[in-house]
């Protein structure tokens, strides 16, 4: 999208920007572009270039490792360039080199830094990981900040929908206005593309209700929503839970260990803007509703967990800063675990009504050869309650019969498989014949009806092969329940 918002002076085109840390371990090529620091040196190399970049690394970091040749071809590749773009390295692992590292705020391996007029100015690198868009990223760092838009073809180069571009409109280029505008590009470069032109016209236009819809939407809501006890950000939770997007959830203790995750978080969650995940960081204090929602203890914080549209879930139990975003590559590359709450299988199961778990399901359910009705229920369900004894009564009738069983299944502790039930409400009733019939039980709750249906829907045993695994899980966030918690 490529809507704008005039105010007379700016444009800003709102899209994507990739917001990241890099840095590379160190390629062994015969002849290494990219230049090797350390203490004795730094200085002086430095303070001879107008711009420089330098990756503050360690050698056994897998994502140092990982970085190292497209560092090196990036170098390769800038080496060309006019002027030349140098690119450097630091092992901040060595002692040697620690005070450097003390120096440039170094917290995690790679970081990258971008060093101006010898070293006075300095700016984090916020580009991409692979070699061509280190290249693209660098060359749009060298020269003026702001790039002067003469044609309509210069605007299309710089506004994309790929990116944040900011445009001012002057006048003249001179003036208090103008110099404030190219200040404030030079402060901002190195996280958004500016230009600066005398004829709006030359600027694309979008000012269809749909794009400008989607852009307010957009636009208002945070790159990392606040859950805390500030009720200031209430809407935007709810926006938050109200998206149809993944939904990554950051539940930390806010007392200790807000500023050690917020930096990380923020800058991964920059990185995936506009790929389909919303971000949430919580404060373990305001979001003991949400450990219970999902079966999880706040000792198991810091927490990561990630809940798609149709309610899988996926989580990272006691995560360092350093993990969240080699974490987020691995669900995004779906390495990542499902993750499938349950209680455990019970040890003795000796009622008239057996005892179904999330583990135990596929075995009692859809693998037995049996006839099963299965009740989904809450426990704090009145209507549950006064099912209960009824079912029972239907149990205690076919207790004689080894090929009917009346199970009964927590859906509040244990995740229901959404591709193969669809549970909107407590109790819900399901009946599974031994060949494999699955229809859902709609008719009167009384035990004559129940036994009647069961002896109309049942057949003998099937001898064919047990039924596929289902993967799906129906439990998904409902904003409203949410909201009333919050």
């Amino acid at each position: 999208m490529a809507a704008r918002f005039w105010s007379g002076v700016l444009v800003v085109s709102v899209a994507l920007v990739a917001l990241l840390s890099v840095s590379p371990a160190a390629a062994e090529d015969e002849v290494e572009k990219v230049l090797t620091l350390d203490h004795s040196n730094f200085s002086d190399v430095v303070s001879k270039h107008s711009f420089i970049v330098v990756e503050f690394y360690a050698p056994w970091v897998w994502h140092c490792k990982a970085l190292a040749p497209e560092y090196e071809k990036a170098a390769s590749i800038l080496s060309s360039h006019e002027p030349p773009i140098v690119l450097a390295k630091v092992d901040a692992n060595e002692e040697k080199n620690r005070e450097l590292a003390t120096e440039f705020e170094i917290q995690g391996f790679p970081t990258i830094k971008m060093l101006r007029n010898g070293g006075k100015s300095i700016q984090e690198y916020k580009g991409p990981r692979e070699a061509d868009g280190i290249v693209d990223y660098l060359k749009r760092q060298v020269g003026p900040a702001s790039a002067e838009i003469k044609s309509v073809e210069d605007a299309a180069s710089l506004v994309d929908e790929k990116k944040i571009s900011i445009v001012g409109v002057f006048p003249k280029f001179s003036g208090e206005e103008f110099e404030n505008f190219t200040a404030l590009a030079e402060k901002l470069r190195s996280d958004y593309d500016f230009g600066h032109t005398l004829d709006a016209k030359l600027l694309p236009r979008d000012f269809k209700v749909e794009a400008l819809e989607k852009f307010i939407a957009e636009s208002t809501i945070p790159i990392v929503t606040i859950w805390n006890s500030d009720t200031s950000n209430y809407p935007y939770i709810n926006k938050f839970f109200e998206s149809s997007n993944d939904k990554a959830m950051l539940l930390v203790n806010f007392s200790k260990e807000h500023d050690t995750f917020q930096s990380k978080y923020k800058n991964a969650a920059t990185l995936y803007k506009g790929k389909g995940i919303s971000f949430l960081f919580g404060d373990v204090d305001s979001t003991r509703n949400a450990f219970q929602y999902f079966g999880l203890e706040v000792e198991q914080a810091p927490l990561l967990i990630i809940q798609k549209p149709n309610g899988q879930k996926y989580l990272k139990a006691n995560i360092e800063p350093d993990q969240i975003e080699s974490w987020l590559k691995d669900y995004t590359a779906g390495l990542v675990e499902q993750f499938i709450r349950s209680e455990p299988i019970p040890e003795t199961n000796n009622e008239p009504v057996k005892v179904v778990v999330r583990d135990s399901l596929q075995d009692v359910v859809f693998n037995s050869g049996k006839n099963v009705l299965l009740e989904f229920y809450a426990p704090w369900c009145g209507h549950c309650k006064q099912l209960a004894p009824i079912l029972d009564e239907v149990a205690v009738h076919f207790e004689n019969d080894p090929n009917v069983i009346i199970a009964k299944f927590d859906a509040t502790v244990n995740d229901v498989p959404g591709d193969t039930f669809d549970v909107q409400g407590f109790p819900t009733v399901y009946f599974r014949s031994a060949s494999g019939n699955l229809s859902q039980y709609e008719g009167d709750r009384t035990k004559e009806d129940i036994i009647s249906f069961i002896e109309k829907n049942r057949d003998k045993p099937a001898q064919s092969t047990p039924a596929k695994p289902e993967s799906g899980i129906s439990e998904t966030i409902d904003a409203d329940s949410v909201k009333d918690e919050l």
